[in-house]
């Protein structure tokens, strides 16, 4: 496989840093007294610029053929960004702080799968091989930082992200450009792509399924540590989600060889619905926690493999940076931002039972995905 552990080395660094973002970034934001509405909030701001930036990028990477150099600044300036965070404990400075780094760090993961795909070549197939060393990377960083975070104040956060940031910059400068690119103008082209009922049913499915994930990202670690987990036991029950994901993505060529594309979905949805209604009615029982961990087989790894797919397929070369930023931004950057921001409004009246309020978004989707993409050929 081509460059395998040059691309494998940089989903490693990257989804190290999300490792010890998404898990621990809210107690680090507890941490400074800020309060369930000011956290919610806080932890939304990456995904709103998500809304957009890659939207940004992926259109100037598909028009100059510069996308390697794209990623390459954006890691770079994310780093910069983010070096003001041991100076900032008040709300408003902590947003622009978040929003100024991500714009800029959320710029290069789509464009980097654009380089993926395009640097497997005929065995595109195989890409979810090299997407697991993101989650090993995730797994690592959510178990080390949290054994680190029982012994040590949890000012050592932004020093291992801000160390994470630098070394990810570090990876881009051995990466493959994927190949010659020239620059391409096909004005109309996405336009008509989302004027398709399959690509607004994707895309709202996608962002549904993502807002059920926002109390689970935001305030899982919260609602682990106010059952009295220790931060390692939360960061080992992270992992332990993330290793699912591992053994989905070891398997998933095969499954998206033998399944359509859309019954993939539909599934994983389903699957989503399950863990979220466990985690909301289990309390603190790991008999329970541990099996609703292990769905993230499905509610990411086998629903995050399975999109990446069906953008490729559908958006075709010409437009692949562009459809892999809509499907981030608007998937993952709005539905994640929405989730993040409405639980911040009402976890602090109804504690687990937001969970409830995710499972009937994630059954949305599933109906989203049965009425207008299931029957077609995907």
């Amino acid at each position: 496989m081509p460059f395998y552990w040059r691309l494998s080395g940089f989903y490693f660094l990257y989804f190290g840093l999300l490792g010890t973002l998404v898990p621990y970034w809210s107690l680090y934001l507890k941490d400074l007294g800020f309060s369930p509405f000011a956290i919610g909030v806080l932890m939304a701001v990456p995904q709103i610029t998500k809304i957009g930036a890659p939207n940004l990028w992926g259109w100037l990477a598909d028009r100059t053929g510069a996308r390697l150099r794209i990623i390459r600044l954006g890691n770079l300036a994310a780093a910069l960004a983010f070096l003001p965070v041991f100076w900032v404990d008040q709300v408003w400075s902590m947003a622009i702080l978040l929003a100024t780094f991500s714009f800029f760090w959320n710029a290069v993961l789509a464009q980097f799968e654009v380089i993926t795909l395009r640097t497997l070549g005929d065995q595109a197939h195989r890409y979810s091989h090299v997407r697991l060393w993101g989650s090993l990377g995730f797994i690592g960083a959510v178990l080390l930082v949290g054994w680190a975070l029982d012994h040590l104040p949890i000012d050592l956060l932004p020093w291992v992200m801000s160390a994470l940031l630098w070394l990810l910059w570090l990876t881009t400068q051995s990466l493959p450009s994927g190949g010659a690119e020239q620059p391409r103008a096909r004005p109309g082209g996405v336009r008509a792509l989302l004027r398709r009922r399959d690509v607004q049913a994707f895309i709202l499915a996608s962002f549904l399924m993502q807002a059920s994930h926002g109390p689970y990202y935001t305030f899982y670690s919260i609602h682990l540590e106010d059952l009295g987990f220790r931060k390692f036991t939360v960061g080992v029950l992270w992992a332990l989600g993330v290793a699912a994901e591992v053994g989905i993505f070891l398997i998933m060529h095969r499954l998206m060889r033998r399944f359509a594309l859309a019954r993939v979905l539909f599934v994983s949805l389903l699957l989503a619905v399950l863990r979220w209604l466990i985690i909301a009615l289990c309390g603190a029982d790991l008999w329970w926690l541990v099996p609703a961990q292990l769905l993230h087989a499905a509610s990411y790894g086998s629903f995050h493999a399975a999109s990446i797919a069906w953008v490729q397929d559908t958006f075709g070369e010409a437009h692949a940076g562009q459809g892999q930023a809509l499907y981030s931004s608007l998937g993952y950057g709005a539905g994640w931002a929405l989730g993040a921001g409405l639980s911040g409004l009402y976890w602090a009246r109804w504690g687990a039972d937001s969970f409830l309020v995710a499972a009937a978004t994630a059954a949305v989707a599933a109906l989203v995905v049965w009425r207008w993409l299931l029957n077609r050929r995907c």
